[in-house]
């Protein structure tokens, strides 16, 4: 009589893969505690709304930049500059919080779960519900705060053309590249769609002979 048995969703890896991917899972949580700590810190000398220094997006506007024969001005075009503020507006001073927020937040989600997952695949488990949940939160999460930090940066920028130039400034611009936002959504669709393959091969071989 023919008898079943159920494959073993763990698969062995090497030692030097498992050691990779410990390194992997403490560099990510050395990153995870860097953000926290500068986006904290960040917050803590906005706060104040004294001197508050914003990085802001031009559109190649021009400037005098000391670069010639023995520090003579050259015409320039401004990609991105600091601009240092007296007082921010208060809707631009809580963006900068927000921003660095969900910064935190996005940071520390997509590092928890990419350890998680490298934690998962350490101790042989590649293709489970688990890990494919795992991919696409972290995959999911990344692209929302790629647009969202941004955005809100823009804003707290917004607000400091605003002062600065008593609202005679425009210079509106949204930073997020389109190209590699839809570049990003594809490799997390296409990461998500591999696991998901991964996960229903691996259901569909247990229980073979």
């Amino acid at each position: 009589m023919a008898t079943t048995t159920h494959a073993n969703p763990r698969h062995s890896i090497t030692r030097a893969d498992a050691v990779s991917l410990w390194l992997f899972m403490a560099a990510g949580a050395a990153i995870a505690v860097w953000v926290t700590w500068t986006a904290v810190a960040r917050i803590i000398a906005v706060l104040p709304n004294r001197d508050v220094a914003v990085l802001a997006p031009f559109a190649g506007t021009p400037a005098e930049a000391p670069i010639g024969p023995d520090g003579a001005p050259v015409t320039v075009e401004l990609e991105q500059a600091v601009l240092t503020v007296p007082e921010l507006p208060i809707a631009s001073v809580w963006a900068v919080v927000i921003q660095q927020v969900v910064l935190v937040v996005a940071v520390v989600a997509v590092v928890t779960a990419l350890i998680w997952l490298s934690r998962n695949v350490a101790r042989g488990v590649v293709f489970c519900r688990t890990n494919t949940v795992l991919v696409a939160t972290a995959g999911t999460v990344a692209l929302l705060g790629y647009f969202a930090v941004p955005f809100f940066g823009n804003m707290a920028s917004n607000g400091a053309f605003a002062v600065l130039s008593e609202h005679t400034f425009n210079n509106v611009i949204m930073t997020v590249d389109p190209f590699a936002l839809v570049l990003g959504a594809f490799v997390v669709a296409l990461l998500g769609t591999v696991f998901a393959i991964g996960e229903r091969l691996q259901r569909d071989t247990e229980g073979l002979i």
